[in-house]
Protein backbone atom coordinates (compact mmCIF):
# COMPACT_ATOMS: atom_id res chain seq x y z
CA UNK A 1 0.00 0.00 0.00
CA UNK A 2 1.33 3.42 -1.00
CA UNK A 3 2.09 5.76 1.90
CA UNK A 4 -0.04 8.91 2.05
CA UNK A 5 1.33 11.92 0.19
CA UNK A 6 2.48 14.64 2.56
CA UNK A 7 0.56 17.63 1.19
CA UNK A 8 -2.33 18.26 -1.21
CA UNK A 9 -1.78 20.40 -4.32
CA UNK A 10 -2.13 24.18 -4.18
CA UNK A 11 -2.80 26.75 -6.95
CA UNK A 12 0.04 29.25 -7.55
CA UNK A 13 -0.24 32.24 -5.22
CA UNK A 14 1.59 35.53 -4.54
CA UNK A 15 4.00 35.23 -1.60
CA UNK A 16 2.34 37.65 0.87
CA UNK A 17 -1.42 37.67 0.28
CA UNK A 18 -1.69 34.15 -1.06
CA UNK A 19 -5.17 33.56 -2.47
CA UNK A 20 -6.79 36.36 -0.45
CA UNK A 21 -7.73 38.49 -3.47
CA UNK A 22 -9.62 35.79 -5.45
CA UNK A 23 -11.35 34.72 -2.22
CA UNK A 24 -12.45 38.29 -1.51
CA UNK A 25 -13.56 38.82 -5.13
CA UNK A 26 -15.48 35.57 -5.70
CA UNK A 27 -15.05 32.91 -3.04
CA UNK A 28 -17.70 30.60 -4.55
CA UNK A 29 -16.17 30.66 -8.01
CA UNK A 30 -12.63 30.37 -6.69
CA UNK A 31 -13.41 27.38 -4.46
CA UNK A 32 -15.21 25.67 -7.33
CA UNK A 33 -12.18 26.20 -9.54
CA UNK A 34 -9.80 24.90 -6.87
CA UNK A 35 -11.75 21.69 -6.33
CA UNK A 36 -12.40 21.01 -10.02
CA UNK A 37 -8.78 21.63 -11.07
CA UNK A 38 -6.82 20.38 -8.07
CA UNK A 39 -8.96 17.55 -6.70
CA UNK A 40 -11.13 16.65 -3.74
CA UNK A 41 -8.49 17.83 -1.28
CA UNK A 42 -6.48 20.93 -2.13
CA UNK A 43 -4.78 23.75 -0.29
CA UNK A 44 -5.26 27.50 -0.44
CA UNK A 45 -3.40 30.19 1.47
CA UNK A 46 -4.78 33.35 3.08
CA UNK A 47 -1.77 35.38 4.13
CA UNK A 48 0.38 33.04 6.21
CA UNK A 49 -2.46 30.59 6.96
CA UNK A 50 -2.97 27.47 4.85
CA UNK A 51 -6.43 25.93 4.55
CA UNK A 52 -7.31 22.52 3.14
CA UNK A 53 -10.37 22.65 0.88
CA UNK A 54 -12.37 19.40 1.08
CA UNK A 55 -15.05 18.49 -1.46
CA UNK A 56 -15.66 14.71 -1.45
CA UNK A 57 -18.49 13.18 0.66
CA UNK A 58 -16.16 10.49 2.00
CA UNK A 59 -13.80 13.03 3.54
CA UNK A 60 -16.63 15.33 4.62
CA UNK A 61 -18.17 12.42 6.51
CA UNK A 62 -14.86 11.83 8.30
CA UNK A 63 -14.69 15.48 9.33
CA UNK A 64 -18.30 15.47 10.61
CA UNK A 65 -18.37 12.15 12.40
CA UNK A 66 -15.15 12.76 14.30
CA UNK A 67 -15.86 16.35 15.31
CA UNK A 68 -15.29 16.61 19.05
CA UNK A 69 -12.62 13.92 18.98
CA UNK A 70 -10.13 14.34 16.12
CA UNK A 71 -11.55 17.71 14.99
CA UNK A 72 -12.85 20.97 16.43
CA UNK A 73 -15.20 23.21 14.47
CA UNK A 74 -12.37 25.68 14.00
CA UNK A 75 -14.68 28.70 13.83
CA UNK A 76 -13.16 30.22 16.94
CA UNK A 77 -10.18 31.22 14.79
CA UNK A 78 -12.36 33.82 13.05
CA UNK A 79 -12.47 36.77 15.46
CA UNK A 80 -15.55 38.29 13.81
CA UNK A 81 -17.57 35.12 14.20
CA UNK A 82 -16.39 34.79 17.79
CA UNK A 83 -17.49 38.38 18.46
CA UNK A 84 -20.88 37.81 16.85
CA UNK A 85 -21.74 34.34 18.18
CA UNK A 86 -19.81 34.17 21.45
CA UNK A 87 -19.82 30.63 22.87
CA UNK A 88 -23.13 29.62 21.35
CA UNK A 89 -23.91 26.24 19.83
CA UNK A 90 -22.63 27.14 16.38
CA UNK A 91 -19.12 27.86 17.61
CA UNK A 92 -18.49 26.31 21.05
CA UNK A 93 -16.58 23.07 21.57
CA UNK A 94 -16.13 20.11 23.88
CA UNK A 95 -17.87 19.68 27.23
CA UNK A 96 -19.22 23.23 27.21
CA UNK A 97 -20.91 22.66 23.84
CA UNK A 98 -22.36 19.34 25.05
CA UNK A 99 -23.81 21.00 28.17
CA UNK A 100 -25.35 23.82 26.15
CA UNK A 101 -26.73 21.40 23.56
CA UNK A 102 -28.43 19.34 26.28
CA UNK A 103 -29.89 22.46 27.85
CA UNK A 104 -31.19 23.78 24.52
CA UNK A 105 -32.41 20.50 22.99
CA UNK A 106 -35.86 20.41 24.67
CA UNK A 107 -36.63 23.83 23.20
CA UNK A 108 -36.36 22.27 19.74
CA UNK A 109 -38.38 19.11 20.38
CA UNK A 110 -40.64 18.47 17.39
CA UNK A 111 -43.84 19.03 19.38
CA UNK A 112 -42.52 22.38 20.60
CA UNK A 113 -41.51 23.45 17.09
CA UNK A 114 -44.87 22.42 15.65
CA UNK A 115 -46.53 24.67 18.22
CA UNK A 116 -45.18 27.68 16.34
CA UNK A 117 -46.98 26.78 13.11
CA UNK A 118 -49.77 29.27 13.85
CA UNK A 119 -47.21 32.10 14.23
CA UNK A 120 -45.71 31.16 10.86
CA UNK A 121 -49.15 31.03 9.20
CA UNK A 122 -50.20 34.38 10.67
CA UNK A 123 -47.03 36.17 9.64
CA UNK A 124 -47.20 34.72 6.11
CA UNK A 125 -50.79 35.97 5.76
CA UNK A 126 -49.78 39.42 7.00
CA UNK A 127 -47.02 39.64 4.41
CA UNK A 128 -49.48 38.51 1.73
CA UNK A 129 -51.69 41.44 2.75
CA UNK A 130 -48.78 43.84 2.25
CA UNK A 131 -48.13 42.41 -1.21
CA UNK A 132 -51.76 42.61 -2.33
CA UNK A 133 -51.23 45.86 -4.23
CA UNK A 134 -48.58 44.16 -6.38
CA UNK A 135 -45.59 45.80 -8.04
CA UNK A 136 -41.82 45.52 -7.83
CA UNK A 137 -40.57 44.75 -4.35
CA UNK A 138 -37.34 43.75 -2.66
CA UNK A 139 -38.65 40.27 -1.86
CA UNK A 140 -35.60 39.34 0.20
CA UNK A 141 -36.04 42.38 2.44
CA UNK A 142 -39.71 41.52 2.96
CA UNK A 143 -38.93 37.89 3.71
CA UNK A 144 -36.11 38.86 6.06
CA UNK A 145 -38.54 41.06 8.00
CA UNK A 146 -41.05 38.19 8.01
CA UNK A 147 -38.63 35.57 9.34
CA UNK A 148 -37.32 38.06 11.88
CA UNK A 149 -40.84 38.59 13.22
CA UNK A 150 -41.40 34.83 13.37
CA UNK A 151 -38.18 34.11 15.23
CA UNK A 152 -38.60 37.08 17.58
CA UNK A 153 -42.13 35.97 18.48
CA UNK A 154 -41.24 32.28 18.80
CA UNK A 155 -37.81 32.58 20.39
CA UNK A 156 -37.84 35.85 22.30
CA UNK A 157 -41.55 36.53 22.81
CA UNK A 158 -41.04 40.08 21.55
CA UNK A 159 -44.29 41.67 20.32
CA UNK A 160 -44.49 43.61 17.09
CA UNK A 161 -44.51 47.37 17.27
CA UNK A 162 -41.91 47.59 20.04
CA UNK A 163 -39.24 48.82 17.63
CA UNK A 164 -36.88 46.09 18.75
CA UNK A 165 -37.53 43.81 15.80
CA UNK A 166 -36.44 46.54 13.38
CA UNK A 167 -33.44 47.48 15.53
CA UNK A 168 -32.24 43.88 15.65
CA UNK A 169 -32.76 43.46 11.89
CA UNK A 170 -30.69 46.57 11.12
CA UNK A 171 -27.88 45.57 13.47
CA UNK A 172 -27.71 41.98 12.23
CA UNK A 173 -27.68 43.07 8.59
CA UNK A 174 -24.88 45.53 9.33
CA UNK A 175 -22.82 42.81 11.04
CA UNK A 176 -23.34 40.33 8.20
CA UNK A 177 -22.40 42.88 5.52
CA UNK A 178 -19.23 43.72 7.42
CA UNK A 179 -18.38 40.04 7.79
CA UNK A 180 -18.83 39.36 4.06
CA UNK A 181 -16.65 42.31 3.07
CA UNK A 182 -13.89 41.09 5.40
CA UNK A 183 -13.98 37.49 4.14
CA UNK A 184 -10.52 36.35 3.12
CA UNK A 185 -8.82 39.47 4.51
CA UNK A 186 -5.27 38.43 5.51
CA UNK A 187 -4.57 41.60 7.52
CA UNK A 188 -4.12 41.26 11.31
CA UNK A 189 -7.43 40.97 13.13
CA UNK A 190 -6.66 44.02 15.30
CA UNK A 191 -6.49 46.32 12.27
CA UNK A 192 -9.75 48.36 12.19
CA UNK A 193 -10.64 48.23 8.49
CA UNK A 194 -13.93 49.83 7.28
CA UNK A 195 -15.52 46.37 6.98
CA UNK A 196 -14.55 45.48 10.55
CA UNK A 197 -15.84 48.79 11.89
CA UNK A 198 -19.16 48.19 10.12
CA UNK A 199 -19.28 44.71 11.61
CA UNK A 200 -18.46 46.03 15.08
CA UNK A 201 -21.28 48.59 15.03
CA UNK A 202 -23.75 45.92 14.00
CA UNK A 203 -22.58 43.40 16.59
CA UNK A 204 -22.67 45.99 19.37
CA UNK A 205 -26.17 47.14 18.43
CA UNK A 206 -27.41 43.55 18.37
CA UNK A 207 -25.98 42.85 21.82
CA UNK A 208 -27.46 46.01 23.30
CA UNK A 209 -31.04 45.25 22.29
CA UNK A 210 -30.93 41.55 23.10
CA UNK A 211 -29.32 42.09 26.50
CA UNK A 212 -32.15 44.46 27.38
CA UNK A 213 -34.72 41.81 26.45
CA UNK A 214 -33.01 39.17 28.61
CA UNK A 215 -32.63 41.55 31.57
CA UNK A 216 -36.32 42.48 31.41
CA UNK A 217 -37.31 38.84 31.28
CA UNK A 218 -35.11 38.08 34.32
CA UNK A 219 -36.72 40.98 36.16
CA UNK A 220 -40.17 39.47 35.62
CA UNK A 221 -39.07 36.67 37.96
CA UNK A 222 -41.60 34.16 36.68
CA UNK A 223 -39.72 31.51 34.66
CA UNK A 224 -41.87 28.99 32.86
CA UNK A 225 -44.80 31.38 32.45
CA UNK A 226 -44.27 32.16 28.75
CA UNK A 227 -44.56 29.92 25.73
CA UNK A 228 -41.39 30.85 23.86
CA UNK A 229 -37.91 29.40 23.45
CA UNK A 230 -36.21 32.06 25.61
CA UNK A 231 -38.44 31.04 28.51
CA UNK A 232 -37.46 27.39 28.03
CA UNK A 233 -33.77 28.27 27.85
CA UNK A 234 -34.02 30.39 31.02
CA UNK A 235 -35.80 27.56 32.84
CA UNK A 236 -33.46 24.77 31.67
CA UNK A 237 -31.16 23.14 34.24
CA UNK A 238 -28.30 20.71 33.82
CA UNK A 239 -27.67 17.63 35.98
CA UNK A 240 -26.12 19.84 38.67
CA UNK A 241 -29.13 22.14 38.76
CA UNK A 242 -27.29 24.97 37.01
CA UNK A 243 -28.94 27.12 34.37
CA UNK A 244 -27.49 29.48 31.79
CA UNK A 245 -25.94 32.79 32.73
CA UNK A 246 -27.15 35.95 31.00
CA UNK A 247 -24.07 35.83 28.73
CA UNK A 248 -24.77 32.23 27.79
CA UNK A 249 -28.39 33.09 27.07
CA UNK A 250 -27.31 36.02 24.92
CA UNK A 251 -24.91 33.84 22.94
CA UNK A 252 -27.44 31.05 22.39
CA UNK A 253 -30.23 33.40 21.38
CA UNK A 254 -27.94 35.13 18.88
CA UNK A 255 -27.00 31.75 17.41
CA UNK A 256 -30.66 30.77 17.11
CA UNK A 257 -31.52 34.16 15.63
CA UNK A 258 -28.88 33.85 12.93
CA UNK A 259 -29.71 30.21 12.13
CA UNK A 260 -33.47 30.75 12.16
CA UNK A 261 -33.83 34.13 10.45
CA UNK A 262 -31.29 34.99 7.78
CA UNK A 263 -30.93 31.46 6.45
CA UNK A 264 -34.66 30.81 5.98
CA UNK A 265 -35.29 34.20 4.38
CA UNK A 266 -32.52 33.48 1.88
CA UNK A 267 -33.84 29.99 1.14
CA UNK A 268 -37.31 31.39 0.45
CA UNK A 269 -35.86 34.15 -1.75
CA UNK A 270 -33.80 31.70 -3.79
CA UNK A 271 -36.81 29.37 -4.13
CA UNK A 272 -39.01 32.16 -5.51
CA UNK A 273 -36.23 33.28 -7.86
CA UNK A 274 -35.84 29.74 -9.22
CA UNK A 275 -39.59 29.18 -9.61
CA UNK A 276 -39.97 32.50 -11.44
CA UNK A 277 -37.40 31.33 -14.00
CA UNK A 278 -38.70 27.76 -14.38
CA UNK A 279 -42.37 27.82 -15.46
CA UNK A 280 -42.77 24.04 -15.67
CA UNK A 281 -41.65 23.60 -12.08
CA UNK A 282 -43.80 26.55 -10.97
CA UNK A 283 -46.83 24.95 -12.66
CA UNK A 284 -46.15 21.62 -10.94
CA UNK A 285 -45.98 23.29 -7.54
CA UNK A 286 -49.10 25.32 -8.26
CA UNK A 287 -51.03 22.16 -9.19
CA UNK A 288 -49.97 20.36 -6.02
CA UNK A 289 -50.79 23.25 -3.71
CA UNK A 290 -54.15 23.86 -5.37
CA UNK A 291 -55.08 20.20 -5.13
CA UNK A 292 -54.25 19.82 -1.46
CA UNK A 293 -54.74 23.29 0.06
CA UNK A 294 -57.11 25.11 -2.31
CA UNK A 295 -55.74 28.47 -1.19
CA UNK A 296 -55.44 27.72 2.54
CA UNK A 297 -52.35 27.80 4.71
CA UNK A 298 -51.09 24.26 5.27
CA UNK A 299 -51.68 22.42 8.51
CA UNK A 300 -49.03 20.04 9.76
CA UNK A 301 -50.65 16.88 8.38
CA UNK A 302 -51.13 18.53 4.98
CA UNK A 303 -47.43 19.36 4.67
CA UNK A 304 -46.80 15.62 4.50
CA UNK A 305 -49.09 15.51 1.44
CA UNK A 306 -46.96 18.03 -0.47
CA UNK A 307 -43.93 16.14 -1.80
CA UNK A 308 -43.27 18.59 -4.62
CA UNK A 309 -43.17 21.50 -2.18
CA UNK A 310 -40.63 19.54 -0.14
CA UNK A 311 -38.66 18.81 -3.32
CA UNK A 312 -38.57 22.51 -4.26
CA UNK A 313 -37.09 23.37 -0.87
CA UNK A 314 -34.56 20.51 -1.05
CA UNK A 315 -33.46 21.54 -4.54
CA UNK A 316 -33.16 25.18 -3.47
CA UNK A 317 -30.94 24.13 -0.55
CA UNK A 318 -28.86 22.01 -2.92
CA UNK A 319 -28.16 24.86 -5.33
CA UNK A 320 -28.04 27.61 -2.69
CA UNK A 321 -27.07 26.04 0.64
CA UNK A 322 -27.45 28.52 3.46
CA UNK A 323 -24.37 26.95 5.04
CA UNK A 324 -22.26 27.40 1.90
CA UNK A 325 -19.11 26.33 3.76
CA UNK A 326 -18.08 25.22 7.23
CA UNK A 327 -14.77 24.62 8.96
CA UNK A 328 -13.03 22.02 11.05
CA UNK A 329 -9.60 22.03 12.69
CA UNK A 330 -7.51 18.91 13.32
CA UNK A 331 -6.71 18.19 16.96
CA UNK A 332 -4.27 15.46 15.97
CA UNK A 333 -2.57 14.05 12.87
CA UNK A 334 -5.28 12.64 10.56
CA UNK A 335 -5.62 11.08 7.12
CA UNK A 336 -7.89 12.95 4.70
CA UNK A 337 -8.19 11.93 1.06
CA UNK A 338 -4.87 10.11 1.04
CA UNK A 339 -2.98 13.02 2.62
CA UNK A 340 -1.54 13.41 6.10
CA UNK A 341 -2.87 16.49 7.87
CA UNK A 342 -0.84 17.60 10.91
CA UNK A 343 -2.47 18.88 14.12
CA UNK A 344 -3.79 22.41 13.67
CA UNK A 345 -4.73 21.93 10.00
CA UNK A 346 -7.80 24.01 9.14
CA UNK A 347 -10.29 22.39 6.75
CA UNK A 348 -12.76 24.28 4.57
CA UNK A 349 -15.77 22.03 3.88
CA UNK A 350 -17.17 23.00 0.53
CA UNK A 351 -20.99 22.59 0.62
CA UNK A 352 -21.45 24.81 -2.44
CA UNK A 353 -19.11 22.74 -4.61
CA UNK A 354 -20.16 19.32 -3.33
CA UNK A 355 -23.86 20.03 -3.86
CA UNK A 356 -23.07 20.81 -7.52
CA UNK A 357 -20.76 17.86 -8.17
CA UNK A 358 -21.63 16.09 -11.47
CA UNK A 359 -20.49 12.77 -10.01
CA UNK A 360 -23.53 12.81 -7.72
CA UNK A 361 -26.10 15.00 -9.50
CA UNK A 362 -27.10 14.91 -13.15
CA UNK A 363 -27.26 18.39 -14.69
CA UNK A 364 -25.95 19.75 -11.37
CA UNK A 365 -26.34 23.43 -12.26
CA UNK A 366 -30.03 23.00 -13.19
CA UNK A 367 -33.02 23.61 -10.92
CA UNK A 368 -34.83 20.26 -11.04
CA UNK A 369 -36.95 19.54 -7.95
CA UNK A 370 -38.14 16.35 -9.67
CA UNK A 371 -34.81 14.71 -8.85
CA UNK A 372 -35.94 14.42 -5.20
CA UNK A 373 -39.25 12.64 -5.91
CA UNK A 374 -37.62 9.24 -6.44
CA UNK A 375 -34.99 7.39 -4.44
CA UNK A 376 -32.13 9.83 -5.06
CA UNK A 377 -31.66 10.65 -1.39
CA UNK A 378 -31.18 7.00 -0.45
CA UNK A 379 -28.70 6.46 -3.31
CA UNK A 380 -26.51 9.49 -2.67
CA UNK A 381 -23.33 9.22 -0.62
CA UNK A 382 -24.29 10.45 2.83
CA UNK A 383 -22.50 13.79 2.62
CA UNK A 384 -23.13 14.60 -1.04
CA UNK A 385 -26.12 16.61 0.22
CA UNK A 386 -25.90 18.04 3.72
CA UNK A 387 -27.58 21.46 3.95
CA UNK A 388 -27.95 21.21 7.75
CA UNK A 389 -24.54 19.67 8.44
CA UNK A 390 -24.29 16.27 10.06
CA UNK A 391 -22.97 14.14 12.86
CA UNK A 392 -23.35 15.34 16.43
CA UNK A 393 -23.21 18.97 15.27
CA UNK A 394 -26.21 18.77 12.92
CA UNK A 395 -28.26 21.98 13.03
CA UNK A 396 -30.46 21.97 16.13
CA UNK A 397 -33.04 24.19 14.41
CA UNK A 398 -33.47 22.24 11.15
CA UNK A 399 -37.07 21.17 11.93
CA UNK A 400 -37.99 24.79 12.68
CA UNK A 401 -36.37 25.94 9.42
CA UNK A 402 -38.06 23.26 7.31
CA UNK A 403 -41.48 23.96 8.78
CA UNK A 404 -41.09 27.71 8.37
CA UNK A 405 -39.88 27.50 4.76
CA UNK A 406 -42.64 25.10 3.69
CA UNK A 407 -45.42 27.06 5.42
CA UNK A 408 -44.42 30.48 4.11
CA UNK A 409 -43.73 29.28 0.57
CA UNK A 410 -47.08 27.46 0.41
CA UNK A 411 -49.01 30.55 1.53
CA UNK A 412 -47.26 33.06 -0.71
CA UNK A 413 -47.01 30.96 -3.85
CA UNK A 414 -50.75 30.29 -3.85
CA UNK A 415 -51.52 34.00 -3.66
CA UNK A 416 -49.00 35.56 -6.05
CA UNK A 417 -47.00 35.17 -9.24
CA UNK A 418 -43.37 36.25 -9.30
CA UNK A 419 -41.15 37.61 -12.06
CA UNK A 420 -37.52 38.66 -11.72
CA UNK A 421 -37.10 42.43 -11.89
CA UNK A 422 -33.36 42.53 -11.26
CA UNK A 423 -30.33 40.25 -11.21
CA UNK A 424 -29.78 37.50 -8.66
CA UNK A 425 -26.38 38.17 -7.09
CA UNK A 426 -24.92 36.14 -4.25
CA UNK A 427 -23.39 37.28 -0.98
CA UNK A 428 -21.55 34.48 0.84
CA UNK A 429 -21.54 36.01 4.33
CA UNK A 430 -21.99 33.88 7.48
CA UNK A 431 -24.77 32.31 5.42
CA UNK A 432 -25.44 32.54 1.69
CA UNK A 433 -27.85 35.35 0.89
CA UNK A 434 -28.89 37.54 -2.09
CA UNK A 435 -26.53 40.48 -2.47
CA UNK A 436 -28.28 43.85 -2.28
CA UNK A 437 -31.68 42.22 -2.08
CA UNK A 438 -33.83 40.49 -4.69
CA UNK A 439 -36.11 42.66 -6.85
CA UNK A 440 -39.19 40.83 -8.12
CA UNK A 441 -42.45 41.88 -9.74
CA UNK A 442 -45.10 40.47 -7.39
CA UNK A 443 -48.65 40.13 -8.75
CA UNK A 444 -51.76 38.76 -7.01
CA UNK A 445 -53.19 35.67 -8.72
Amino acid sequence: MTAPTALPPMPPAPPLLGHALPVMRDVLGFMTQVTRQYGDVARVRLGPREIWVVGHPRDIETLHLHTGRAFDKGLWRNPLLTRLLGRGLLISEGDFWLRQRRLAQPAFHSARVQGYLSVMQQQAHELAGQWQAGGVRDVNADLSALTMRIVMRSVMGVPEGSGRVDAISRSLDMALRGFQRDLGNPLPAALPTPARRLFGRGAAGLDEVMRAIIEERRAEGNPGSRDDLLDMLMSARDDDGQGMSDQQLLDEVKNILLAGHDTTASTLSFALAMLSQHPAQAAALDAELSGVLAGRAPELAELRQLPYLDAVIKETLRLYPAAWSTQREARESVQIGGFTAPPGTLFWINHWVTHRDPRFFTRPESFEPERWLGDLESRLPKYAYFPFGGGGRICIGRDFARLEAATVLAVLFQRFTFRMAGPLRLEPAVSLRPRQGLKMDVRPR
